[in-house]
Order: structure tokens, then C-alpha cells, then sequence
């Protein structure tokens, strides 16, 4: 069975360079595919990243991480939407790169569609009523 996943990757400075992501493709045969990364070398690293492979590769893949020292968190609790606080001004829909938001045409609110979501949180600063949330 083939199990794919968002993840969020935190590497500590001692760690961004190493060749962890060619450990995951060698050792445990997963794929990859790279949504957003910010790595400096000396500072911490950050990949999200989808992952996939059979499930038993992706377990002890994610056993390797976390013994090497890597975070490793799903990406759909990066990003969300406070809906007590939006008021569908729509203002994220066109900054959004992956259309994760999409606008009802009938009613005229603003969907979010959290597994389309890449946590490159470029809808926070636009949101007027700051309903778009970072959860570490």
C-alpha cells in the first residue's frame, strides 16, 4: 500500500548539511516532491515536502527523522482559516499559487481547501481580518 503525504521537515543548523532527503529516496525508497524550502546553512532548515512510498518505508523513514533530529510535522496543521474571522473579502484568492481558494459563485464565500494548501503563507499578511492563521 502506497501512503503520500504533506509533511513539514524542521532541520536544526547541525543538520542542513547533511543529505537526509537522500536518505529518505536511498534507504527507504520514498518520493519526493519539494513545495517550499528555506535552508541556510548555520541557521535552521525548513522543507515541506510530499512524500510518498509504501507504508512500511514511510514508517521507518519517519523513525530515521526523528532519531537523526529532524521535525517532521503534516503540513494541513500549518495553515488555517479562523472562521469566526473571515468575512470573504477574498483577498487570498488571487495571491494564492495553488488555488487553494476558490470563490462560490453563487454565494460569493471564499472556500479553503486545506489539502491544496502548501504552507507558503502568502494569504497571512493580505487577510484584512487576519483569519489565516500559521499553527506550529
Amino acid at each position: 500500500m502506497t501512503k503520500a503525504r504533506k509533511v513539514v521537515l524542521r532541520f536544526p543548523h547541525r543538520l542542513v548539511d547533511k543529505p537526509i532527503i537522500y536518505r529518505l529516496v536511498k534507504d527507504y525508497d520514498l518520493m519526493f516532491n519539494i513545495l517550499k524550502a528555506s535552508v541556510t546553512p548555520n541557521e535552521e532548515g525548513l522543507l515541506v515536502l510530499e512524500l510518498s512510498g509504501k507504508k512500511k518505508d514511510y514508517d521507518e523513514a519517519v523513525r530515521f527523522l526523528a532519531e537523526v533530529g529532524v521535525e517532521l510535522q503534516s503540513l494541513a496543521q500549518d495553515v488555517s482559516r479562523n472562521e469566526d474571522r473571515c468575512t470573504h473579502c477574498g483577498a487570498c484568492v488571487t495571491i494564492c499559487p495553488v488555488d487553494a481558494f476558490s470563490v462560490d459563485p453563487t454565494t460569493r464565500r471564499v472556500d479553503f481547501q486545506h489539502t491544496r494548501c502548501i504552507a507558503c503563507e502568502l494569504c497571512i499578511k493580505p487577510c484584512p481580518v487576519r483569519a489565516m492563521e500559521v499553527r506550529l
